[in-house]
């Protein structure tokens, strides 16, 4: 099967480098230098722009730059490149690719899932509110979705009598926190900002908390710690921007992504120190622990799914697998962050058990040493 993509910011061009695997047949437009002969006699050389097609044999990722040059043998008819020929091409943004590939497994297909839908890497969610309008929307890194807008009309206080106001302020809060439980998915959002002029925020927090304890609503409560506070001059979408520039919300928000990561690896760590019989590493024992279904967290470097041997890289996904059949939950930390780095110390592979495992233990000692 075949897969078309465009990259369009730098993540997409780290999960581009994830995806392609040597044997792979990669297809995109590139410049090509050719020598023409004319009818005289002289050569020139021309720069052409053409589209290859090469089966992938070297893959090279400048991270700083963001870019990826694959170098492979030409496998399709061309009229500037003879077949077999070799050629390198330079992947950039926003130019688009085609990728074949003989298999494709459940970790490939699981990344062009998540980094197609904005829905996955939107784990920033922002409510832009003042009295009467709201906007609830999911922040990417590259863009910003309105997923609601929320509009009711508010009497003015007057002297005396303030209940038509009181109950139009209620209904429209109402309305909000129903559109932050549709649209807002809190198991990929790590942080909700409420921004707004004056007190509405602040009125609007209060209201929606105490609602959630009369109606005993757990996924409100539960998540009662990612809702930030932050200014805003209106409740219109463009004032979400100077909300997100506001100090306080950039640190927050700096390793959104990543913060699940350094969770999970400390929590490893915790146990090692506290429980061992509890904390595996090195794929052989990760494995024995799968067997007895005893994993809870899989921790896994990217890295792994890179690995030049099919057979091996077949194993990882079986292990990915066989550990969410099980109903494990499964961690693919990025090689280019601290925690992934300090995963790849540990072998680039460790699970938290959900109960010790101990006859491991006492085989540890004859498995490390076939491992050396």
């Amino acid at each position: 099967g075949q897969v078309t993509l465009i990259p369009e910011e730098p993540e997409d061009m780290w999960h581009t480098y994830n995806l392609l695997q040597v044997g792979d047949s990669l297809r995109a437009s590139t410049i090509r230098k050719v020598q023409t002969e004319s009818s005289t006699g002289s050569v020139g050389s021309n720069r052409i722009r053409t589209t290859l097609t090469l089966c992938v044999e070297t893959i090279d990722f400048d991270s700083q730059a963001c870019q990826l040059r694959v170098k492979g043998t030409n496998i399709q008819e061309n009229e500037y490149v003879k077949m077999g020929a070799y050629h390198t091409i330079e992947l950039e943004p926003n130019r688009q690719f085609t990728l074949a590939k003989k298999q494709w497994d459940s970790v490939v297909l699981e990344r062009i899932e998540q980094a197609c839908d904005p829905a996955w890497s939107a784990d920033v969610a922002a409510v832009v509110m003042q009295e009467g309008l709201a906007h609830v929307c999911l922040v990417t890194p590259s863009m910003t979705l309105t997923r609601a807008k929320v509009e009711v009309n508010i009497p003015r206080k007057r002297k005396g009598n303030c209940s038509q106001h009181d109950r139009a302020l209620e209904r429209f809060y109402e309305q909000v926190v129903q559109a932050i439980q549709r649209h807002i998915n809190f198991e990929v959002v790590k942080c909700v900002l409420v921004a707004s002029p004056g007190f509405v925020r602040e009125q609007f927090c209060d209201y929606m908390f105490q609602q959630a304890v009369k109606t005993d609503n757990k996924l409100l409560l539960e998540n009662r710690s990612k809702f930030l506070q932050v200014h805003s001059s209106s409740g219109h979408k463009y004032a979400l921007k100077e909300a997100l520039c506001d100090p306080a919300v950039t640190s927050r928000l700096s390793d959104t992504k990543a913060a699940g990561e350094v969770k999970a690896l400390d929590d490893f760590y915790k146990m090692l120190q506290h429980e061992p019989d509890r904390a595996f590493y090195g794929l052989k024992h990760v494995e024995k622990a799968n067997e007895a279904m005893a994993i809870d967290t899989l921790l896994i470097s990217d890295e792994l799914f890179r690995h030049q041997d099919v057979a091996t890289r077949a194993r990882y996904v079986k292990l990915v697998d066989s550990v969410r059949e099980n109903m494990g939950t499964v961690r693919i930390f990025s090689s280019l962050h601290v925690s992934g780095e300090q995963l790849g110390q540990l072998t680039g592979v460790a699970a938290i058990l959900r109960f010790p495992v101990a006859e491991l233990s006492d085989q540890e000692d004859e498995s490390s040493s076939e491992e050396d």
